[in-house]
């Protein structure tokens, strides 16, 4: 037996318990390169931790397809993840919030075309979800020696809809 979620277009407003959207939405903050490209600035709340430090990684995930069997949800509890996808392709997000330090009812979003996602330190979040190949994504996440991940397995699973 699973229970179902259904998704939701991914905003700003939406997301903004969870993490950061990261796209080029509205107009720049300024103008930079004598005019020629606008710079969208400080979008997102990079956090790292007392004992981490930034990290660049690329990932290349096999992409799933709608409905999306949700078992799993894991969360990082040092840092901050930054998921910037490297095709047009949307990708699913799923987040849950926190209920007395375990995930509470999980919430799926569907990216727009060029949209990334900052998850804010702590954040229940589904492993990463592309939606077609490829999967590739540029992140920007914590890089230390002390633990930052624990994974909760959904019993019952959670069906993602569209």
């Amino acid at each position: 037996m699973s229970r179902e979620v259904r998704c939701a277009p991914l905003t700003a407003e939406a997301f903004a318990p969870f993490g950061d959207v990261l796209d080029c939405a509205g107009a720049p903050d300024r103008m930079i390169n004598a005019g020629l490209c606008g710079r969208f600035h400080d979008r997102a709340r990079l956090d790292f931790g007392p004992a981490g430090r930034a990290g660049l990684s690329l990932f290349n995930a096999e992409p799933r397809s709608l409905p999306y069997t949700l078992d799993l949800l894991e969360q990082h509890p040092e840092g901050s993840q930054a998921f910037i996808p490297m095709t047009p392709e949307p990708f699913l997000v799923t987040v849950a919030p926190d209920e007395r330090g375990e995930p509470g009812g999980p919430l799926a979003f569907l990216t727009a075309p060029y949209q990334g996602i900052n998850l804010h330190r702590g954040t229940w979040h589904g492993v990463l979800t592309p939606l077609a190949a490829p999967g590739i994504f540029a992140v920007i996440d914590r890089i230390g020696e002390t633990p930052n991940l624990r994974e909760v397995l959904l019993d019952p699973p959670y069906l993602v809809v569209p």
